[in-house]
């Protein structure tokens, strides 16, 4: 069921390739820059440097599945190279035009977007000339629940007026990033699902002001995660996308193919974390032996073996279903790998940490960064909470097409 096509395998052994040749040995020379720069969110030369490389190499746009866009892969091919990327999480994907939350933002462009927004916003960010990001999380609300969001979005006259305040808006303090996407509550008074519209915000839009760069577990990333006030901020209604109330509906379709990046993503660090345990345990010796020889440790690798194959499969699997019978058919395995992948890459990373001993807790190994980034993933997009709450109300519905239904 899930053999890759010639053209997927065509992909990733170039994509394999690019990774060897150019962004693993690229990495120490991302650190250095970093450092000599001083600044989190600076913008090293190497990684234009690799964009460049990757364009060369047709490594671009991979992800989008609009032949006039990009290759035109389905979720199915592009999955395994999704995965290849985690690998090297924070220069792969944006080495290759494929990070989040731009991927998502140029899908709801591609989608909802009009010809001015495609021409000038759209067209710069499949490029690689600009970066954008997603905001839609509140501070003052569970925004787990979408329907919470209070951000307002006035109509008056020709314009709508935005007031609010959201926050872990991930890339507003990347150095290139030039838009957001923001959704907000135009009607108060409609039916839940349709109170909610998104609209094309340029960051420099007089009153919008990103506030702080919020840490995650102590690290500033690079892109940032930032909070960001909306002070009277003017915008025409031509920055409206798809109509008024349709923000709720936006949101879902924007999130479904997400998934399946983050999941692949965090199979790729698995993978990577598990061979970075598998090294140290045969490097390292205690009491006359290589670690590798004691129970416990193989129990870990034979764990991990299993588990990441297990993600990876039920992955594969709705990315599959999502091709063949659409995303709403799909949502039950979508939800599921939201809440098994995080949790499985976790579980291998922390393994990885504690064959490492104090080096797994420094940054001279990537593991410790791998962790707290892997832990958000558990709360981005959802909860694990809000997903295992959806799948249990399907499988109910499943058994009694009624349940839970106000009468």
């Amino acid at each position: 069921m899930f053999e890759l096509s010639e053209r997927a395998r065509r992909y990733q052994d170039d994509l394999l390739a690019f990774m060897d040749e150019h962004i693993y040995p690229a990495e120490a020379v991302y650190e250095a820059q970093m450092a000599e720069a001083g600044d989190p969110h600076f913008q090293p030369p190497i990684v234009e440097e690799l964009k460049t490389e990757a364009r060369k190499r047709g490594l671009w746009n991979l992800f989008h599945p609009h032949p006039q866009w990009g290759p035109g892969l389905t979720n199915l091919e592009y999955a395994p190279l999704a995965e290849i990327m985690g690998r090297s999480a924070h220069l792969a994907p944006e080495a290759t035009n494929c990070s989040a939350p731009d991927t998502g933002n140029m899908e709801v462009l591609t989608l909802f977007g009009t010809p001015e927004h495609q021409e000038q916003w759209l067209r710069p960010l499949l490029e690689g000339e600009i970066r954008s990001a997603f905001a839609m999380t509140e501070p003052a609300v569970a925004s787990s629940d979408a329907t919470n969001i209070q951000l307002r979005m006035e109509r008056d006259g020709d314009d709508y007026v935005l007031n609010g305040r959201k926050w872990w808006t991930s890339n507003a303090l990347h150095k290139n990033c030039k838009v957001l996407i923001v959704m907000g509550k135009t009607d108060p008074s409609a039916p839940t699902h349709r109170q909610q519209s998104m609209m094309v915000v340029p960051i420099d839009a007089p009153g919008v002001t990103v506030q702080r760069g919020l840490p995650v577990f102590g690290y500033q990333d690079r892109e940032g995660h930032a909070e960001v006030t909306f002070e009277n901020v003017r915008v025409p209604a031509t920055a409206l996308l798809a109509g008024e109330g349709d923000g709720f509906m936006i949101s879902q379709a924007r999130l479904g193919p997400g998934r399946i990046h983050h999941c692949m993503r965090a199979v790729g660090m698995a993978e990577r974390a598990l061979d970075l345990m598998i090294d140290r345990a045969q490097s390292r010796v205690t009491f006359g032996e290589p670690v590798a020889n004691r129970a416990n440790i193989q129990d870990w690798i034979a764990e991990s073996r299993i588990e990441i194959d297990m993600a990876r499969l039920l992955t594969l699997k709705a990315a599959y279903l999502m091709d063949t019978v659409g995303n709403k058919a799909a949502r039950t395995e979508i939800a599921a790998i939201k809440v098994a992948a995080p949790n499985v890459a976790l579980k291998v990373v922390d393994r990885a940490i504690q064959v490492h001993g104090g080096a797994g807790v420094s940054d001279d190994f990537p593991l410790a960064s791998m962790y707290a980034h892997l832990r958000t993933l558990r709360l981005a997009d959802g909860p694990d909470e809000v997903h295992k709450r959806s799948i249990a109300q399907w499988e109910l519905r499943r058994r009694d097409p009624q349940w839970g239904r106000k009468s």
